[in-house]
């Protein structure tokens, strides 16, 4: 039975594996849900209640490039009243508080999937509800730069040398000087078995050669959107798809941009509204009820009945 969504912030202090993080959880809790005003967001819930349940599955959730935690509020929302804790994060140096490396610095694509493993650290031993989450029922949504982070949680390793090089001696992307100036990272990324399935919501793929994604074992559903924008296009994404060695769920979102996957609040809509038009034709609220339905489903067969 579906419950209200409860609320409550959190904050990962830093450490030798990088800075502070703020984040927010969405999870399960019996009472009826109130209106949380959160700057442009007005989100649905109870800020601070009681969690309901044990033994919980964990999604940890990756925005894209300058959003913030909550971009896909409602998927989060959806899935906390269905049973599952959701925990996102604010990417710092790529959050909208912080762009400070977010255009053309490699570095956080280095970061990012470290944060995401310090926040499962954080949530599975240090956070409120530590006990009360199933350690072998974690997943994964990421959108857009998320959908890169997750892919190497997941496994896979960027080829800076080759797919990427590649790509961007034909592209005017801002990080794109770095990788064609021979300073991509050399370091290892940080990869997450703990993640048993992943969302990956129109990613970007461009540093990723079928030899990347070959170490990836998780089930995976992925999304893309017919029109893309903003560095994502389908031709890239759907040769990802061509090359994921895992059985996935791949979907097609006609008549899509890139920004559909987020359901823009009215204040936005005034503020930042080339985030909110659509091609015409194209209904973003009615896409989002289908969309989180089909999320819920898929973390649901992989992270939930597995399990019982």
């Amino acid at each position: 039975m579906a419950q209200a969504a409860g609320l409550r912030s959190i904050d990962i202090p830093a450490d030798a594996d990088g800075p502070a993080i703020h984040g927010m959880i969405w999870y399960p809790c019996a009472e009826t849900p109130g209106e949380i005003h959160a700057g442009a967001f007005i989100l649905p819930g109870v800020k601070d209640c009681p969690l309901a349940g044990d033994h919980l599955p964990l999604i940890a959730a990756s925005h894209g490039q300058g959003g913030t935690f909550f971009v896909n509020h409602d998927t989060a929302e959806t899935l906390a009243d269905n049973g599952f804790i959701v925990a996102a994060i604010n990417h710092p140096g790529d959050t909208a508080r912080d762009l400070s490396r977010s255009s053309g610095d490699l570095s956080v694509f280095v970061e990012r999937p470290t944060d995401i493993k310090r926040l499962i650290d954080f949530m599975i031993s240090a956070s409120p509800f530590a006990a009360k989450i199933g350690q072998d029922r974690i997943g994964f949504f990421g959108y857009s730069r998320g959908g890169y982070t997750g892919l190497v949680l997941l496994g896979a390793n960027p080829d800076w040398a080759g797919a990427a090089t590649s790509y961007c001696r034909q592209s005017q992307l801002p990080l794109c000087k770095e990788i064609l100036g021979g300073k991509y990272p050399s370091q290892p990324l940080t990869h997450d078995p703990r993640i048993k399935a992943a969302v990956l919501v129109d990613p970007l793929v461009i540093f990723f050669s079928a030899e990347s994604l070959a170490p990836l074992k998780a089930p995976v559903q992925l999304w893309a959107s017919e029109h893309g924008g903003y560095g994502v296009l389908l031709h890239d994404i759907a040769a990802a798809d061509a090359n994921l060695p895992v059985a996935h769920d791949y979907r097609v979102v006609s008549n899509a941009g890139h920004m559909a996957f987020f359901l823009c609040p009215p204040a936005l809509v005034e503020a930042r509204s080339e985030l909110c038009v659509d091609a015409p034709g194209f209904d973003r609220a009615a896409f989002h009820a289908e969309f989180n339905a089909d999320v819920l489903a898929f973390f649901r067969k992989w992270l939930v009945r597995p399990a019982e």
